[in-house]
């Protein structure tokens, strides 16, 4: 019987203990996910070479082995400021803390981190069989460009599990909302310059611009040892790109602020409705790299990457909800 591909059931779950099974459930742990792939076994091979007096293959055995998935989510707000949204728990499985409850404004802030890292149980149920796997950490990519959606993509390697013949679950989906589409009456322009304090960007120099990507940069591994296997992340270095409408003399100052190497804030603004809303502040932006003379429908565009420094540290990228 054939199977289907739009068959598909994401299930993931932040681990009380890394790589024990928190037995993540249709109801409550469901991802609304597209662009997905799987790699569910990832092994080595470990080769014999022996002499013979025939050619031919020589033997190997299997050696350590693991798992890797990536799919996109949506990002949208909770529907309710001061609710984490449905993809809070996919950044906290990808080196990310969570604030909740803030207030004045109500607000859930997401912050890098490098200590007590979660980890994550997804399922991956593929039209009847179920491949799991256990301690996993993603590296997040963020897409927001004019004219489309924001979307956050995750890559998570982990620990493979023995896949069970099992019926898809029944997914919950409602704590995922709708995007709002990345155009003039739902964003801002990127600010320059910004500061952030208490859910409000404050001055900076505001730039036209045809949107921004992130790149978180972690480097997430799989480390077999003799007695332990684990999945571990062992630094990021986030960057961000985007293309501005300048005037001559705002490339000619960002010429010079990446020959001199300074760092400035950055803010980024996506939706204007309370529980629908979302913040990007980057607090130390070293803009690198050569700028790209581009252009969009005739105009004069200039593409910039920065790397986003941290200040005092973890605090290198802010995600607000609002």
């Amino acid at each position: 019987m054939a199977r289907y591909i739009k068959k598909t059931a994401i299930l993931a779950k932040v681990e009380t203990t890394p790589g024990v099974d928190a037995v993540p459930t249709g109801a409550a742990n469901a991802i609304k996910a597209f662009d997905m792939t799987i790699s569910p076994l990832e092994m080595s091979s470990i080769n014999l070479p022996f002499l013979s007096a025939w050619f031919g293959a020589s033997m190997s055995i299997p050696g350590s082995y693991f798992s890797k998935c990536t799919f996109s989510v949506a990002f949208a707000g909770a529907g309710v400021a001061a609710t984490a949204p449905a993809w809070g728990a996919l950044l906290v499985g990808s080196a990310h803390s969570e604030a909740t409850g803030l207030t004045t404004p109500a607000r859930v802030e997401y912050l890098p981190a490098s200590d007590n890292l979660k980890t994550m149980t997804i399922y991956w149920h593929d039209d009847g069989l179920c491949h799991k796997m256990v301690g996993a950490i993603g590296a997040p990519k963020l897409s927001a460009k004019s004219g489309d959606v924001g979307k956050l993509t995750f890559d998570f390697i982990g620990l493979e599990l023995p896949p069970v013949v099992i019926n898809n679950p029944a997914s919950t989906l409602t704590a995922w909302k709708d995007p709002v589409a990345i155009v003039k009456a739902n964003v801002t322009d990127i600010l320059l310059g910004c500061t952030y304090a208490a859910g409000a960007l404050t001055g900076g120099t505001p730039y036209n611009s045809s949107g921004l990507t992130l790149d978180w940069g972690q480097q997430v591994e799989f480390n077999p040892l003799l007695t332990t296997e684990e999945v571990g992340m062992s630094d990021r270095k986030i960057k961000v790109n985007f293309s501005a409408a300048m005037t001559a003399t705002q490339e000619a100052a960002a010429i010079a602020a990446i020959k001199a190497g300074t760092t400035q804030g950055l803010g980024f603004v996506l939706g204007t409705t309370s529980g629908n809303k979302l913040m990007l502040h980057m607090p130390a932006v070293r803009l690198i790299g050569s700028p790209k003379k581009e252009e969009s429908k005739g105009q004069r565009m200039i593409g910039l990457e920065g790397e986003l420094d941290p200040v005092n540290g973890n605090d290198e990228l802010r995600i607000i909800s609002l």
